[in-house]
């Protein structure tokens, strides 16, 4: 088994200032706090002597590679990404960074999203993706437009109930 991995699909690179502020302070807390916690204690179990069955010695080289494949990831993504942190001209149509509240046409259920860039989703707070589906279903739309996204579960209507920026 080999250690390739496809290249990921390429993402939006735009994202919110919170979101932008998240992704710097989880960079600097891996950069200045975890590697070196995981760095001492991968020192001290190399000390114990032989490393082949030391096992809190896999589990820290482990654990430091983790942390470094996530401090280049961020390192590199950060200066890429450009903030969004404008309103757009027209706040009744739906973009980049408008809350989104949707309801289901063949069962009435409402749904509220914000749309954020893909280093931000969160599901339980009900952020997506500017390249989901969805979220690229209703951008440019208006309240009371009805528009079609094909989700996982298949084709689904939505009727846009209302539209909002965080200022």
């Amino acid at each position: 088994m080999s250690r390739w991995r496809p290249p990921a699909e390429k993402s939006t690179a735009l994202i919110t200032r919170e979101g932008h502020a998240v992704l710097k302070a989880e960079l600097d807390e891996l950069w200045r706090v975890k590697r070196p916690e995981v760095v001492k204690a991968l020192a001290a179990a190399a000390a114990e002597g032989d490393r082949s069955e030391n096992a809190e010695y896999t589990y820290r080289k482990k654990q430091l590679g983790e942390i470094d494949r996530r401090v280049r990831y961020l390192s590199k993504r950060l200066p890429a990404l450009r903030v969004v942190e404008t309103t757009p001209s027209d706040p009744e149509a739906v973009f980049f960074g408008a809350t989104v509240e949707v309801e289901e046409i063949t069962n009435g259920s409402a749904h509220r999203y914000r749309i954020v860039g893909p280093d931000e989703t969160d599901a339980k707070l009900g952020h997506i993706s500017i390249d989901s589906p969805l979220a690229r279903a209703m951008l440019k739309k208006r309240i009371d437009d009805e528009f079609e996204a094909l989700l996982p579960g298949g084709a689904q209507r939505f009727v846009i109930v209302d539209v909002s920026y965080v200022v």
